[in-house]
C-alpha cells in the first residue's frame, strides 16, 4: 500500500514557481544533485534509523500530473500554457541513491541523494521530505523505546492519537521498522504484514454486571487469547484477584490466560505485586502488560525500579514522537551542471555554521572493527577513491582543524545504494521483516555508549581530506567576494 496520495499536487507552491522559473531562465535541463539529510539527531539521542524509502520510491515511480491537476494549476493564473503542457508529460527520469531502510544514520549524511535535471530533481523536495522525515523520526523513537525496555516486546497502539489516518499508517510502519513487535492497527497489519495484538478496553468491563463476570465472558469467547485489563476499579483488591480466579478456571479447562494489563497507577509497584500474586496462584506463565503514556524514559525508569513488566504497550508518545515534533531534514542543491554540462559543486553559506551545506556529489562509507562494530563514517566525494583499508583520517564536518585517525579497520562498507534510475525503480519491494531485522543488526553493531538515553557518546562522522578542502575553499571564495 502506497501511503502517499497519487497526486503530484502534494507539494509546495514554490516548487512549481521555481520550476517555471528554471524553464524561463533556460536552465531547467541542466543536471543537478540534491542531498536529503538532517543536521541534528532527534530526542538528544546518539543515532537515527532511516525509514520511508519504500513509500518514497512508490511516490516517485507513480508521479504524474492528472488532467484535473493541470486544470487547477491553470486556474491559479500563475503559469504559462507551455509550462503546464510540459507538466502534463512530467516523469522523473533521474537517479536516486539512498541508505536502505533500517540503516543507522547520523547528522549531515545523505539519506537520499537525487540526481536529475534541475526541473525534475527540484520537484521531488517536498514529498520526499514529508515521507522520509516522519518515518525516520518514528522509527528512531521506536528503536529508543525498544532499547530502553532491554529489547522486551513493545506493542504499538497509537492509531487513535496519530496525526490522521495517513499519519497513523506511516507511524505504525515506521514503529515496526524501529523495533516494535506488533500493532493494534489492523489495516497496517493487513497492508504491511505486521503482527496485530490487542487486549480490551474499560468499556468491556463496564458493559457487564461486574468485573468477574466480564473476565469470564471474555475468557469464554477467547479461551487462549485473553489479556485482562485489571485497573477498572481496584487493581490489587479486585482486578488481579478476579483475573487469578478466571485464570485458574481457564487452566482447569485446559486453556491458559495470556496476560493482564496495567494501565494506571504506580506501574512498578503494581507489577511487582501482580507478579507475586500470579506466581503464588501458580500462574507463572501469565504475562504482565503495561501501558499509560509510556516513552523510553518512563520505560527505562520502571526497569530500574525493579518492575516485573513483560510487555510494553506504547501509543501516543511513540506515534507523535514526543517531545520532538519533527525531524529537521532538509533537501539542498549540492552540484549543478555548467553551460558545458560539467557538474560543479554548489554551496549554501550561512551565519549559522551548521547550516552551511556540504558541496559536491558524495559517497558515504562506514568503518567496522574486527568485532563487526561500526566505529566511524566517512563522507567523501563520489569521484575520489574509497578510503584505505589500513588507516583513515577523517576531518570534523564543522571544525576546520579537528580530525581523527582510525587504524583499527577491519571492513569498509559503502552505504548509498542506487535504488532508482532512468525512470525505473531498481530496488525490489523489500519485506518489512527484513527491514526490521536490518535495524536490529545495525543496533547490534553500534556500541552501547552511543545507544544510551542519557548523554550518548557521539558517533564519529567526518569528511575525507578532499571533501574538507573543497568545502573550505568554497567558503573562502565566497567570503572573498563579499
Amino acid at each position: 500500500m502506497t501511503l502517499t496520495t497519487n497526486t503530484a499536487l502534494l507539494t509546495d507552491l514554490y516548487q512549481l514557481t521555481m520550476m517555471n522559473g528554471y524553464v524561463e531562465a533556460g536552465i531547467a535541463d541542466r543536471m543537478a544533485c540534491f542531498d536529503l539529510f538532517f543536521r541534528q539527531l532527534p530526542f538528544g539521542g546518539g543515532y537515527a534509523v532511516a525509514a520511508g524509502l519504500e513509500d518514497a520510491l512508490d511516490y516517485v515511480a507513480n508521479l504524474r500530473f492528472s488532467r484535473e491537476d493541470i486544470d487547477y494549476l491553470a486556474s491559479l493564473n500563475l503559469f504559462p500554457v507551455k509550462f503546464l503542457e510540459q507538466l502534463s508529460e512530467f516523469r522523473f527520469t533521474g537517479e536516486i541513491n539512498a541508505l536502505p531502510e533500517g540503516t543507522l544514520v547520523f547528522p549531515f549524511e545523505p539519506i537520499l541523494q537525487v540526481r536529475g535535471t534541475l526541473l525534475e530533481a527540484q520537484f521531488l523536495e517536498t514529498a520526499l521530505l514529508n515521507i522520509v522525515n516522519f518515518q525516520t523520526l518514528i522509527a528512531t523513537k521506536a528503536a529508543r523505546i525498544w532499547e530502553s525496555s532491554d529489547r522486551a516486546p513493545v506493542i504499538e497502539f497509537g492509531l487513535r492519537r496519530a496525526q490522521g489516518p495517513n499519519g497513523g499508517m506511516s507511524a505504525t510502519r515506521a514503529a515496526y521498522i524501529g523495533g516494535c513487535e506488533a500493532t493494534s492497527n489492523i489495516l497496517a497489519g493487513k497492508e504491511f504484514g505486521i503482527p496485530v495484538s490487542g487486549t480490551m478496553a474499560h468499556s468491556w468491563i463496564m458493559a457487564h454486571p461486574d468485573e468477574l463476570t466480564a473476565f469470564r465472558a471474555y475468557a469464554k469467547i477467547y479461551p487462549n487469547k485473553s489479556i485482562f485489563l485489571v485497573d477498572t476499579f481496584d487493581t490489587l483488591r479486585e482486578g488481579i484477584p478476579h483475573a487469578i480466579t478466571v485464570g485458574k478456571e481457564m487452566k482447569s479447562q485446559g486453556h491458559s490466560l495470556m496476560g493482564i494489563r496495567l494501565d494506571s497507577g504506580d506501574l512498578a509497584y503494581l507489577s511487582i505485586e501482580a507478579r507475586q500474586m500470579l506466581n503464588e496462584a501458580g500462574l507463572h506463565d501469565v504475562k504482565i502488560v503495561a501501558s499509560n503514556d509510556l516513552d523510553e524514559w518512563i520505560v527505562e525508569a520502571l526497569r530500574h525500579q525493579g518492575s516485573k513488566i513483560d510487555i510494553w504497550g506504547v501509543g501516543t508518545k511513540l506515534v507523535t514522537a514526543a517531545p520532538d515534533s519533527a525531524l529537521g531534514g532538509v533537501y539542498k542543491l549540492v552540484a549543478l551542471a555548467d553551460e558545458r554540462g560539467e557538474m560543479r559543486p554548489r554551496i549554501k553559506i550561512s551565519q549559522n555554521v551548521e547550516k552551511t551545506t556540504t558541496p559536491g556529489e558524495k559517497a558515504v562509507y562506514r568503518i567496522f572493527d574486527c568485532n563487526a562494530n561500526m566505529i566511524a563514517d566517512v563522507m567523501a566525494l563520489s569521484n575520489e577513491p574509497p578510503p584505505s583499508d589500513t588507516s583513515v583520517v577523517i576531518h570534523h564536518p564543522q571544525i576546520e582543524y579537528k580530525f581523527s585517525r582510525i587504524d583499527t579497520i577491519h571492513r569498509i562498507e559503502s552505504l548509498l545504494v542506487t535504488v532508482f534510475a532512468k525512470g525505473k525503480r531498481l530496488l525490489p519491494h523489500t519485506d518489512i521483516q527484513k527491514i526490521r531485522a536490518r535495524t536490529k543488526a545495525q543496533l547490534d553493531s553500534l556500541h552501547s555508549t552511543h545507544r544510551r538515553l542519557t548523554n550518548p557518546h557521539s558517533y564519529r562522522v567526518g569528511f575525507s581530506k578532499t571533501l574538507r578542502e573543497l568545502k573550505g575553499a568554497m567558503i573562502k571564495e565566497n567570503m572573498e567576494r563579499v
